[in-house]
């Protein structure tokens, strides 16, 4: 088995006056006091923490989102690694580097030291399943000196500084892992907010980290609601019962002040998976038949009104490089005959759009050929059976830079046959050779290249089809300031983030 580490319009309109509703009562130190503070921030999520905030599979964004977590590294804009918790570092040779650290402490009070970096680092590899950043990577920390840490790779790592900035290789303190590989991210991070209560699937609060090795920062805290539906979420920005929302749907763009919505270009890309291991789509041709029956005009123009760009490849055009290197999908098989084929497709409500697009793709594949069975639920409801493989088909919306800002990392965890968030449940040795000469070129240039040529062999499986690559829109309130909107959807809420 392999694992890794999103309601209809009228229903969702009947919920949305009880979700918005859960905001009405925020603020204090516990959100559940009814206590208001002028300074803190509303923030409602649309993902409600499937893996009870492990920081080592997807609920890990969410803790870097709210500036609970931090890692060794982080990135710039252009996607290059820029100092963290490490204010420097070096390669000493091709599979070792040092890593200086920065006077900090976590926020149980305790000091990050060498020797605690590298207990994080280790449980990191010893997670199951393994984080998605290090999919195919073995590595070792040990401590050196009073500030050092020197990780060795057993095969050279070039990107290793950019890998280090995932949110899944976050440092916590030493308590907060257990002996069973768990780890409890509350009150034992380093970022500037630090999480004091967490209540299941619905809520979180979070107050400020005073002694903040990057600065006191301006809110005093966050009450956190997570709400999967993406029409709840804008009505509850568009009452003032929230000062940031994110992921809001597109046919609620037009409906909100054009003050209060920020559309960002992301590295994105929505897309068709299909299940290569069993089923219908185990058949390379019927598989052919799916592709050739997707019009992905019809997702940029229609379903997500403009906010996005019809899917061309895994990278979309804010991976600025990909297209003028994007070769021709190799190998692809011959279209077979669908024969009234009997598929399962299933997607998820949290991101408002995927059902939509669902709803066009069952029918664009029915008129193929096929009989399509639509399932959507919310995510944390989805992620085990969809990594499992209990689907013929999924819509999937992934990041493709964020698991490291590395464009081969999402192409090793995704699609190769160790692959930690392998949905396709694709194994072909050809394209586990072309992602494997990938992770080798050392040259920016050269690894680009040979990203382009294990994106071109993976497409030629058609175990994933692009639909289109999308633009985030968030809700930031009108008397919000500092909001960090970036592509790689890493940050929401930083020191400066205020109301």
């Amino acid at each position: 088995m392999r694992r890794r580490h999103r309601l209809r319009p009228l229903l969702a309109l009947l919920l949305a006056p009880a979700l918005v509703g859960c905001f009405a009562s925020g603020g204090g130190t516990d959100a559940a006091d009814g206590a208001q503070d002028g300074s803190r921030l509303r923030v409602a999520l649309a993902f409600p923490p499937a893996e009870d905030l492990s920081p080592y599979g997807a609920d890990a964004t969410i803790l870097s989102r709210l500036g609970v977590t931090e890692g060794l590294t982080a990135l710039d804009a252009n996607g290059a690694a820029t100092p963290a918790l490490a204010t420097s570092w070096r390669r000493v040779n091709d599979r070792t580097w040092l890593f200086t650290l920065r006077e900090a402490t976590f926020q149980d009070g305790s000091e990050v030291t060498p020797a605690a970096v590298t207990a994080a680092l280790t449980h990191a590899t010893q997670a199951e399943p393994v984080p998605a950043a290090l999919t195919g990577v073995t590595l070792t920390a040990r401590a050196e000196g009073r500030t050092g840490v020197r990780i060795t790779t057993q095969d050279p790592d070039p990107v290793l500084p950019q890998r280090l900035s995932s949110p899944s290789l976050a440092v916590l303190a030493t308590k907060a892992y257990d002996s069973k590989g768990m780890a409890d991210p509350v009150g034992t991070a380093t970022g500037p907010f630090r999480l004091t209560k967490v209540m299941g699937a619905t809520a979180a609060t979070l107050d400020r980290y005073d002694d903040y090795w990057g600065g006191r920062a301006q809110a005093s805290g966050i009450d956190v609601k997570f709400v999967a539906d993406g029409t709840a979420r804008a009505n509850a920005l568009r009452t003032h019962q929230v000062d940031l929302a994110e992921a809001l749907p597109v046919a609620q763009a037009a409906t909100l002040d054009p003050a209060t919505r920020e559309a960002t270009a992301t590295t994105r890309t929505t897309s068709l998976l299909l299940n290569t291991r069993k089923g219908p789509f185990k058949d390379a041709a019927l598989r052919a038949a799916a592709r050739q029956a997707v019009d992905t005009s019809a997702f940029a123009k229609g379903v997500y009104e403009g906010y996005a760009d019809a899917g061309t490849g895994i990278y979309g055009p804010a991976v600025t490089w990909a297209a003028g290197k994007r070769t021709e999908p190799a190998g692809r098989a011959k279209a077979g005959r669908p024969d009234g084929a009997r598929i399962t497709l299933a997607t998820y409500d949290n991101r408002p759009e995927l059902p939509e697009a669902a709803q066009v793709l069952k029918q664009q594949l029915e008129n193929a050929g096929f009989e399509v069975t639509l399932e959507v639920r919310e995510y944390s409801r989805l992620e085990s059976d969809a990594l499992d493989g209990r689907f013929d088909a999924f819509v999937l919306a992934r990041n493709t830079l964020v698991d490291t800002g590395d464009p081969v990392s999402v192409l090793a965890g995704d699609y190769t046959c160790d692959g930690g968030y392998n949905i396709a449940q694709l194994c072909d040795k050809d394209v586990d050779r072309a992602v494997a000469e990938a992770e080798d070129a050392a040259d920016t240039a050269d690894r680009q290249d040979a990203a382009m040529a294990a994106e071109a062999r993976i497409l030629g499986t058609d175990a994933v089809v692009p639909l289109v690559h999308q633009r985030i829109i968030t809700g930031v309130a009108a008397s919000v300031r500092g909001a960090l909107l970036d592509p790689y959807e890493r940050t929401l809420v930083g020191t400066g983030t205020r109301r």
